[in-house]
């Protein structure tokens, strides 16, 4: 359920290569509340500054990434990643998607793990395929469950980050694919927040369908929506029936040969025009 497993070469980052600048050490602690926890890692790379913060919402953390461009201050648009099945808020092509949006669009992004996944859990690193097991586990198990818990996480750490001066109440947008879409479709669903989105890589199937069905047609917002038309976990035929039941006046699908991790290297490039287009050039009414 990890998409995107190439999509991290070096081509796709371009102007952002280059050592790392941080720590910085005049980092804005005052910006720090109960509800938002900022660790030991605030660096800064060609001009994007990345800091890692836990948000504590009824007694547990939410380990997450905030990456923001390093000049200006908000409020200005933010958009939340999320990963897939086995990775974590470091993943590959999450970091650089979000580096992406930052330095090019002047776009704040936001990652947090996900059940089992990266910080969530306890001990060392656990191997992909592992991690993979346990979260179709729970899946299977507690899928209703948990997509609310995952729900409820985001809409906590969106609410802390938008009180940070270099953030603040911005317009929102959604990228996330395979397992980024189980539990990021609902957050759209969910937030009305969320103006845009990028989703794809899952079908109507599996053990949330039911769930997946209801929010489906809640989701008003434009949407991007990638299919893998010989994706073996999430057939094709389902994904269309996934992309026929959102409720966006505006959505696009595209499809592409190959099977579910094997998408195109643009993906990265054509999600963040998608995204800048609707965040930072208002090129919609802005609305659901």
């Amino acid at each position: 359920m990890s998409a995107l497993p190439n999509a991290a070469e070096g081509p796709l980052e371009g102007p952002l290569e280059g050592p790392l600048e941080g720590p910085l050490s005049q980092h804005r602690h005052e910006s720090e509340s109960p509800a938002l926890t900022w660790l030991d890692e605030d660096l800064l790379r060609s001009g994007v500054r990345q800091r890692r913060f836990d948000v504590l919402r009824t007694g547990q953390r939410v380990p997450g990434l905030l990456w923001t461009p390093e000049e200006g201050e908000g409020p200005r648009p933010l958009v939340l990643l999320g990963h897939g099945g086995s990775g974590s808020k470091r993943q590959d092509h999450v970091v650089s998607m979000a580096r992406r949006l930052a330095h090019e669009h002047g776009i704040g992004a936001v990652a947090i793990d996900g059940p089992v996944h990266g910080d969530r859990r306890a001990g060392p690193p656990a191997p992909s395929a592992l991690v993979l097991a346990e979260f179709a586990q729970r899946w299977a198990n507690d899928g209703e469950a948990m997509t609310d818990t995952i729900v409820a996480d985001w809409i906590a750490t969106l609410d802390a980050l938008q009180s940070l001066p270099d953030v603040g109440n911005g317009p929102v947008g959604w990228w996330g694919l395979s397992m980024g879409t189980i539990t990021g479709l609902p957050v759209v669903a969910a937030d009305a927040r969320v103006r845009v989105a990028v989703l794809g890589l899952m079908g109507l199937t599996g053990p949330t369908r039911e769930r997946i069905a209801r929010d489906a047609p809640r989701v008003r917002c434009p949407v991007l929506f990638f299919v893998q038309w010989d994706d073996l976990m999430f057939p094709h035929d389902t994904a269309i029936r996934l992309w026929e039941a959102l409720g966006s006046r505006e959505k696009r699908l595209v499809a592409n040969t190959g099977g579910h991790g094997d998408l195109p290297p643009d993906v990265l490039e054509t999600s963040a025009q998608f995204l800048a287009a609707h965040l930072v050039d208002d090129a919609t009414d802005g609305g659901r």
